[in-house]
């Protein structure tokens, strides 16, 4: 089946990252309008409508993507919440200011994103039969915990459990905006490469190549993941086709959290 997703208005946070790169990319083959984000001053990203460099943390920055979505289009189908932060810690060794620096970026950023672009989510959700769509990238690790990983996985739990209120409460309201969290097991970016390098520097395994070989075994599938295949998933999110689909968690993660 082929998805198209003519004239529907995108806005995707973190798109300069490896996973980003490959929403962004989907998105436009399907034919989105596509408003990429990211902390990044400049970046280059392939397909992009539109760039805005965006702390996701921060009010303002969120008010200035808003203004340019209403300016250029007033409305807004689609909101894919990918800016993430990860820290790999021993818990006894964790400053509570860094579980509040994951929690801001992974879990602040998605309240205050969606709360300011909600009036703009509403008039997509008039304007598609489908209704407007919010994504956001959770992860097998807010499905299952893992060692050294206890602010990471705390809040992507946090967004798992954000992601169906908010889906629930829209429904309720009328809104016709779906919402579902996106879980992706291990998938073969520079950022899942630090990941392992603090691993080994932790002690938690030998070398990089131990912890990518131990990535691997953990996903049944035999391999890990490729960013590029994300972006399919997010695609059927954002589409007609995922109109009866909300408050789910939609895991592509190799059968990584079955084992």
């Amino acid at each position: 089946m082929t998805i198209a997703l003519d004239n529907v208005v995108a806005v995707v946070t973190g798109a300069a990252g490896g996973i980003g790169r490959e929403l962004v990319k989907a998105l436009k083959a399907a034919n989105a309008i596509v408003i990429a984000t990211d902390l990044a001053p400049e970046a280059q990203i392939e397909g992009a409508d539109h760039y805005l460099q965006h702390d996701v943390t921060s009010e303002a920055d969120w008010q200035a993507v808003a203004a340019l979505v209403q300016d250029k289009y007033g409305r807004l189908d689609a909101l894919v919440n990918n800016a993430g932060y990860s820290i790999v810690t021993k818990f006894e060794d964790t400053p509570l200011a860094d579980f509040h620096r994951v929690n801001a970026i992974n879990v602040d950023s998605v309240i205050i994103g969606t709360q300011i672009l909600l009036p703009l989510l509403r008039e997509g959700g008039k304007a598609r039969k489908g209704g407007a769509s919010v994504i956001n990238f959770s992860s097998v690790g807010g499905l299952r915990g893992a060692a050294f990983n206890a602010a990471y996985c705390t809040s992507k739990a946090a967004v798992k459990m954000l992601t169906k209120c908010l889906g629930a409460e829209f429904a309720a309201l009328g809104y016709n905006i779906r919402v579902n969290s996106v879980h992706p097991g291990g998938v073969d970016t520079a950022m899942l490469g630090s990941i392992m390098d603090r691993y080994v520097e932790l002690g938690a395994v030998a070398s990089r190549e131990v912890a990518m070989q131990g990535i691997v075994a953990n996903h049944p599938i035999g391999r890990m993941g490729r960013a590029e295949e994300m972006g399919g998933g997010v695609v059927y999110l954002c589409s007609d086709a995922a109109s009866f689909v909300t408050c789910s968690e939609f895991v592509m993660d190799g059968g990584f959290s079955q084992v």
